[in-house]
């Protein structure tokens, strides 16, 4: 009886440690989905629902193949466990099963059709989401968008409505976005998890991929190739928005520089007459460097230096007092700019609207 009690006491001790192993693994997707956005759980495009689609079938074949396998391991367990010498004499041998050709065909054919049935599922998913669709036949509007990885910050490029901004791009809702990617210095990769899938952005090499963005919304966006000292830092916004919406974007993004007055006036000639026009753009003007961000309506983005800052006076202020203390590594220097020329600047450029 007391080698009974003991075999009863290690089926349970067995028994819990599988369920805290089970539930030590819940907790940790369950934690790991607290992220929040950008997640590939949200999608909001349609290859995006595809992936995602795809992914949530994978998981419940994994899943009906865990069942059925613990399933059966739980039940040998209980039907054929033995308890020590008492039960194990009392006991029969189960039948024996080796060499059974229905057991052997069974445990081959049917993973082989289940693995069969995921990956006609898998290539017609890639099918759909490689396929870009012709803009010929194409009833949304359509936006090309040409995007440029640089060390650490991204370049958006509008060629058909000759508009170039940074770290900010704007689509309209259902819209096709059509994106050419493109480096300047080395491998990265664009992502906008809520998108779609990854794209390698290589020098001297151009790919293309795109997407279909179904609800509007801000997503963020990140390079998910390594890339440097900052490329944790190396973010984005996609911004989604009614038609309405984004023709008023463009109509702002084409307007011509405002008739400037005060500390913005006095900026803008501390601007030309420096080093920035060496790195940066502003339409309309003689700077025409191509290193940094084209900053010709800067004061109307929200997040600035590869979206480590939000765009507000005082954070630009900060910026170019040291932007080596905001982000190590950057490739903007420290101008050694006096208290009211940061002031004259802040003040130009928060103008550029």
């Amino acid at each position: 009886m007391n080698v009974r009690m003991k075999g009863e006491k290690r089926g349970r001790m067995l028994t819990n440690r599988i369920v805290r192993r089970l539930v030590g693994v819940a907790f940790i997707i369950f934690v790991a989905g607290c992220a929040g956005a950008p997640s590939t759980l949200s999608p909001a495009s349609t290859s995006a629902q595809r992936i995602t689609d795809l992914m949530w079938g994978f998981a419940a074949a994994a899943a009906l193949g865990f069942l059925v396998v613990e399933g059966l391991l739980l039940y040998s367990l209980s039907r054929f466990s033995y308890y020590g010498k008492e039960r194990l004499e009392k006991a029969s041998l189960p039948v024996q099963t080796e060499g059974n050709r229905f057991f052997e065909a069974a445990w081959t054919i049917i993973p082989a059709v289940f693995l069969l049935i995921l990956f006609i599922f898998t290539v017609t998913t890639l099918w759909a989401i490689t396929t870009r669709p012709s803009s010929a036949s194409a009833d949304p509007q359509v936006v090309n968008l040409h995007v440029v990885g640089h060390q650490w910050w991204w370049e958006f490029q509008y060629p058909d409505l000759n508009i170039v901004t940074a770290n900010e791009m704007h689509a309209p809702v259902n819209s096709l976005v059509y994106v050419s990617v493109d480096s300047v210095d080395v491998i990265h990769s664009f992502w906008v998890p809520q998108m779609g899938g990854k794209i390698d952005v290589i020098p001297g090499h151009t790919n293309h991929t795109w997407f279909q963005p179904t609800e509007a919304g801000t997503y963020i966006g990140e390079c998910s190739e390594y890339c440097g000292t900052e490329h944790a830092n190396m973010r984005m916004d996609l911004i989604v928005e009614t038609m309405d919406d984004f023709n008023a974007w463009v109509k702002q993004m084409q307007a011509p520089l405002p008739t400037l007055t005060g500390d913005a006036a006095q900026g803008e000639q501390d601007f030309l007459n420096g080093s920035c026009v060496g790195c940066h753009t502003i339409d309309g003007t003689k700077a025409a460097g191509i290193v940094g961000p084209n900053l010709t309506h800067v004061g109307s983005r929200h997040i600035l230096a590869g979206a480590v800052i939000v765009n507000t006076p005082d954070n630009l202020a900060a910026w170019l007092a040291n932007p080596q203390a905001i982000k190590p590594g950057a490739k903007m220097p420290d101008l050694g700019l006096t208290q009211s020329q940061i002031q004259r600047l802040v003040a130009f450029l928060e103008s550029l609207k």
